[in-house]
């Protein structure tokens, strides 16, 4: 029988990937760079922060792929569409403003507040390149 494929990793455009690896490592806990894509000491040069950079944690992996021109999403406006975003939880409400608190904190920007929601208390933000992502309360 053929093993299917997993999915090792979901990668984001962006037009400064040390940028926006920083943002996500500073916002979820147990994402490390993979051996070798480490930023560098201070004052020295980052080759590797132009192209390509990959985070690994316990679960699928982040990697941030460097492009000339990005543009922001729009959303909840489509006229330019969110392509993708990443879905993440917090067990409850209090989990959920100290997430808030933290993601703008690390530079994130609030697009949506739905906290109040009884199904699905969630915040929608943008990461600093501009993809939207969730963090929504879930028991599971």
């Amino acid at each position: 029988m053929p093993i299917p494929p997993r999915v090792r990793q979901v990668v984001l455009d962006c037009e400064s990937p040390r940028v926006l690896a920083e943002f996500y490592r500073a916002v979820f806990s147990g994402l490390a760079y993979r051996p070798g894509d480490e930023p560098p000491a201070a004052g020295e040069p980052d080759p590797l922060g132009a192209d390509w950079l990959v985070l690994r944690g316990d679960g699928v992996g982040l990697a941030f792929q460097a492009v000339p021109m990005q543009p922001r999403a729009t959303w909840p406006d489509q006229a330019v569409p969110q392509q993708l975003h990443l879905d993440t939880t917090v067990p409850d409400l209090d989990s959920l403003a100290a997430a808030r608190v933290h993601i703008l904190q690390a530079g994130g920007r609030e697009l949506l507040d739905r906290t109040d929601d009884p199904e699905e208390p969630l915040v929608v933000f943008a990461d600093p390149a501009g993809h939207p992502f969730c963090v929504f309360v879930a028991a599971d």
